[in-house]
């Protein structure tokens, strides 16, 4: 068999070349850290590692997400607990505007207080998060939301849509709450129908405290009678009650409904009940409407008026206890809202663990598949340029050898 110079040539340069390819690959896995620096080094690897790179750049991306949700609805939890301390304090000083010992200037001075509120509660109401975006106007975030007209009420400029934060595939989380359901589209009285004392009454009947007691019997009266009834008194307290078309009320066996009312008493047909103390003249009506709305604002705004009207201690007894109903509702809403936001939190921060503890399992999962154990890879580095060293040197003795060194 006969050994060509040319073809040992070509195999010790073919074995140099492999080895030095060899020595590359290795050397770039040790200086990068990685196993896998392009397709060609483990396609199936690669794969799987631009699998789990999407994965990872998602679940980012849903971690930003509910950060900025999280400060969000954070800066909203804290302008609704302000706001719920102001109408604290509100109510606070409409139960002491319903003291008769007051004089004509505790009370001005009282309605002068009740302004500066009014005016705190629009610029919380026009609050807005670390962006700069107004937290109640919907999906309007560049607007302001509440603004005074030309006659000093205040009017709703955003919208009634909510923003919503993807969390996760599929999971999505409310970061807003529109102003027109906090503030503005406030069900009146005690949430389902309000109770006042007519405007022209001569006697010192005060309304209280009233609500539904029987639920299916003021379905029933209200569907029949329109909401809508009129109790008008008589001598000794006798009273009598109509529809909105002027019509008896009837009660279930078709008689119409009526009685007598004794100081501290209460009046109740249909399925409700009205609370009153004093005493009617005769005449004196108290109205009952359900359905009714009433913004916050044009709640302090009645009860400024009220301050400043100068009626009688009757007269602003039933004034302020109608736009304390009213408040209640108000603080009823924001309450409920600071609640809901408590339970959108806690969701945010569990996902966030779990994105946390993914994030950990994921980057585990890559770095076997990636990274190179570079132990192992120094020590190949060693052994193969040990290896292009010997063939180097032995590739320079063939080549420096030739048939006259045996001649000789």
């Amino acid at each position: 068999m006969r050994l060509s110079t040319s073809w040992m040539y070509q195999q010790s340069v073919s074995t140099m070349l492999n080895q030095q390819s060899a020595l590359a690959i290795t050397q770039n896995q040790v200086s990068t850290g990685k196993r896998i620096n392009v397709a060609s080094d483990d396609p199936a690897g690669a794969g799987q590692v631009l699998s789990l790179n999407h994965i990872l750049a998602a679940n980012d991306q849903y971690s930003g997400n509910i950060d900025s949700a999280t400060n969000r609805l954070s800066n909203e939890q804290t302008v609704l607990s302000s706001a719920g301390n102001l109408l604290d304090s509100v109510r606070s000083m409409a139960i002491q505007g319903i003291n008769g010992s007051l004089s004509g200037s505790d009370r001005a001075g009282m309605a002068t207080q009740l302004g500066q509120l009014r005016d705190q509660l629009v610029q919380l109401a026009n609050a807005g998060d670390s962006n700069g975006n107004a937290l109640f106007a919907g999906t309007s975030t560049t607007t302001t939301p509440f603004v005074k007209g030309a006659g000093g009420a205040v009017g709703y400029a955003g919208n009634d849509a909510t923003q919503m934060a993807s969390i996760g595939p599929g999971l999505k989380v409310p970061t807003s709450d529109a102003g027109s359901g906090l503030f503005m589209n406030l069900p009146a009285g005690n949430g389902t129908f309000a109770a006042s004392a007519g405007a022209a009454n001569a006697g010192t009947l005060v309304v209280g405290a009233n609500s539904v007691t029987d639920p299916a019997a003021w379905s029933v009266g209200a569907a029949a009678n329109g909401g809508s009834y009129t109790i008008t008194f008589g001598a000794g307290g006798s009273w009598t009650a109509t529809n909105a078309g002027g019509t008896p009320v009837l009660d279930s066996g078709g008689s119409p409904v009526g009685g007598t009312y004794q100081d501290g008493g209460s009046i109740s047909f249909n399925g409700m009940t009205v609370a009153m103390n004093g005493t009617p003249a005769s005449g004196d009506t108290v109205r009952i409407q359900a359905g009714g709305k009433q913004d916050v604002f044009a709640t302090l705004d009645n009860m400024i008026a009220a301050l400043q009207g100068g009626g009688s201690d009757a007269q602003l007894a039933n004034d302020l206890n109608r736009q304390i109903e009213s408040l209640d509702q108000a603080k009823a809403g924001v309450t409920n809202t600071v609640v809901s936001i408590g339970g959108r939190l806690n969701t945010l921060n569990q996902q966030q663990s779990v994105y946390q503890d993914l994030k950990v399992t994921y980057q585990q999962t890559l770095s076997s598949v990636q990274n190179v154990d570079i132990y192992t890879a120094i020590s190949n580095l060693s052994v193969q340029s040990a290896a292009l060293q010997a063939s180097q040197q032995a590739f320079a003795k063939i080549k420096a050898t030739t048939l006259f060194d045996y001649i000789k």
